[in-house]
């Protein structure tokens, strides 16, 4: 009797530790069930006979969110998608190097304020963009970035060009994934593209391994061996394959949602609106600092134009934003920002950051009220514990908050003598500059003359292209953009060294227009400066390194205002070097124009000018051409 009932509890602990035991293995049958997507496969099944790719699902996408353009350098592991864009009339844009096509995607999401959209293939063809990709992060420009792969099976082993690409972009992008399935690629990418667009814009990165992209029957070559298997652990791999090549296109073709999905952006609170309102209200200085920012989505820059002239609050515009009153308004001003900021009792940092620009916030005065306001907190409040303090700091999105500002202050106005005082001021340092010109130089030229005559000669549809050190930083008081989203530079609202501007610039007008370039009546010019600066300009250009800003204009449309346009870019001679192999690209895309590489003996500057046709004949020089430049022009004689 006392065996028995002492045997009692030893069986109640096996039966409890059998019953947990078959639970656990339940349980890790059914999630290796569902990893390997057997449940999934049930209700869904794969359609072997169709020669459908994923790249046709990728191709949907980005034609339901309005893709224009697709950038490009060609290889095997994103050929699929390369050609169903085409055919869904998304124009593909093959150029000579990655890094262009990221900068190009770059040009395109800034002009119009959709997402710029390149695809390169796996490994160095990634590897390639890491600087473009950097540029967009810190410009916030809303770029998806489309990366080949080895196949999902095969990485991780040594496969051809694989590497960890996801780790490599993750601090430089908002959103990576990779996709694993050809039913994830739709709701992959609708993701992403509203990731690039949502809160502070920026580049997204998606993987899209070999596998996904292609057809079935040409996977199912490559992964499932022909001969049927003879041993057990043949006949077990040889199901493992056959049931991933199965979970890989389950599903692949049933109709999804393609199109846009909502947007997360900040907006200022009414609380924060009508605080910023008193403030200003009580201002007897106030000036407006506007960045690149404000001209983002949703806020059309004709708006952000009217809102700023009926608050009548004199400005500084960087950026994407220069050129947003048009030439000599009598609310900008462009010379002695930093006493401005001195003498000003309020100012509005509206999208402009206290970084180097602003002198990592010192410029601004101890007593003045300062309001900022950016969709980034990290951005809004940088140095504000070193050298500044914001009176009030408003996370959400510039261009509707300066709208919602003139519905608060409607009527307000402003003594107009800090307006002339200003003016002044500009005029006395324009001046400054207009005496520099005419001053003479013992070697090389005068950059402050050859910048002049530059914007003498702008016409009112140009866009300018910039970068190169010293010279675009005089670039930037002497030039005016016509217009806004008229001033292309590698990044945060001027100039930086490293990451320079393109040629490819030069044909972008004909991207909107069958007839090209030249047909259209719309042509370019490239002014590159080789010389150490002098007359106030101080030190080289920096800009001998990446050459790489592309602007693809994509609004060039024959019922555009700005049509034809004329795409000026203003750089050093090291990046026109840099990327001069970009001229192919022209000639193969039939980018017709006229051009001639000279040196204007009036000016000692590099123009390409009416003088050529790219689409075929020759690049003849007029004037003496310095014989460094000859090798380089002789590829498309």
């Amino acid at each position: 009797m006392e065996t028995a009932v002492a045997a009692a509890p030893a069986w109640g602990f096996f039966s409890s530790f059998l019953l947990l035991a078959f639970g656990t293995l339940v349980a890790a049958l059914l999630g290796a069930a569902h990893r390997l997507g057997l449940f999934y496969q049930l209700m869904h099944k794969v359609d072997t006979a169709s020669t459908r790719h994923g790249g046709e699902n990728v191709a949907a996408v980005l034609k339901a969110h309005g893709v224009r353009f697709l950038f490009t350098l060609v290889g095997g592991h994103i050929s699929p998608l390369l050609v169903a864009c085409e055919k869904l009339g998304i124009r593909v844009v093959d150029t000579r190097h990655e890094v262009t096509a990221v900068f190009a995607a770059d040009a395109v999401a800034r002009l119009t304020g959709t997402v710029g959209v390149a695809a390169v293939t796996a490994g160095p063809g990634l590897t390639n963009t890491v600087t473009a990709v950097k540029n967009a992060q810190i410009a916030q420009s809303p770029v998806l970035l489309l990366g080949g792969a080895a196949s999902t099976l095969l990485q991780n082993r040594g496969a051809l060009q694989a590497i960890d690409q996801i780790a490599l972009f993750r601090p430089l992008c908002k959103f990576c994934a990779s996709v694993r399935r050809v039913r994830d690629i739709i709701p992959t990418l609708r993701a992403a593209m509203a990731a690039a667009q949502s809160g502070t814009p920026g580049p997204v990165f998606v993987e899209l391994p070999l596998d996904v992209l292609y057809p079935y029957f040409m996977v199912q070559k490559e992964m499932v061996p022909a001969k049927p298997p003879k041993g057990l652990m043949s006949r077990a791999v040889h199901w493992y394959l056959a049931n991933s090549l199965a979970n890989l296109f389950a599903g692949a073709w049933e109709p999804q949602p393609e199109g846009p999905l909502p947007l997360d952006i900040p907006q200022a609170s009414p609380q924060q609106v009508q605080r910023c309102v008193e403030i200003l209200s009580r201002a007897k200085k106030p000036l407006m600092l506007i960045g690149s920012q404000a001209l983002l989505p949703p806020t059309s820059s004709d708006k952000l134009r009217v809102a700023v002239e009926t608050l009548g609050i004199p400005c500084f515009l960087a950026g994407m934003a220069r050129g947003l009153l048009g030439r000599n308004h009598p609310l900008h001003f462009r010379q002695n920002r930093r006493a401005a900021l001195k003498k000003a009792d309020v100012v509005v940092l509206a999208g402009a950051v206290c970084d180097f620009r602003l002198s990592y916030g010192r410029v601004l005065s101890r007593s003045s009220k300062i309001i900022v306001v950016n969709r980034d907190r990290k951005e809004m409040l940088i140095n504000s514990d070193i050298f500044w303090k914001p009176q009030e700091a408003v996370q959400g999105d510039v261009g509707s908050f300066v709208v919602k500002l003139v519905e608060g202050l409607r009527g307000q106005m402003w003594a107009s003598d800090w307006a002339e005082e200003l003016r002044q001021a500009d005029q006395q340092k324009e001046q400054a500059f207009r005496e520099k010109a005419l001053m003479p130089v013992a070697q090389h030229l005068n950059p402050v003359r050859v910048l002049q005559l530059v914007e003498d000669t702008l016409p009112d549809n140009s866009i300018l292209v910039v970068d190169g050190g010293d010279f675009v930083g005089t670039a930037a008081y002497l030039v005016q953009p016509r217009g806004p989203l008229r001033w292309l530079d590698p990044g945060k609202g001027r100039p930086t060294p490293g990451a320079a501007c393109t040629p490819l610039g030069l044909f972008t007008p004909a991207l909107g227009s069958p007839r090209g370039l030249w047909d259209s009546g719309g042509w370019c010019r490239i002014c590159t400066w080789g010389q150490t600066m002098s007359a106030g300009c101080g030190g080289e250009s920096e800009c001998a390194g990446c050459g790489r800003l592309a602007a693809f204009w994509a609004i060039s449309q024959p019922n555009h205002p700005w049509y034809p346009p004329q795409v000026w870019c203003l750089f050093g001679d090291g990046a026109f070097g840099y990327s001069l192999i970009e001229f192919d690209t022209f000639v193969r895309h039939k980018v017709t124009g006229r051009a001639g590489l000279r040196e204007a003996q009036s000016l000692g500057f590099w123009e390409i000018s009416s003088g050529v046709d790219w689409g075929g004949s020759s690049l003849s020089g007029r004037g003496p051409v310095p014989a460094s430049h000859l090798p380089l022009a002789k590829p498309w004689d």
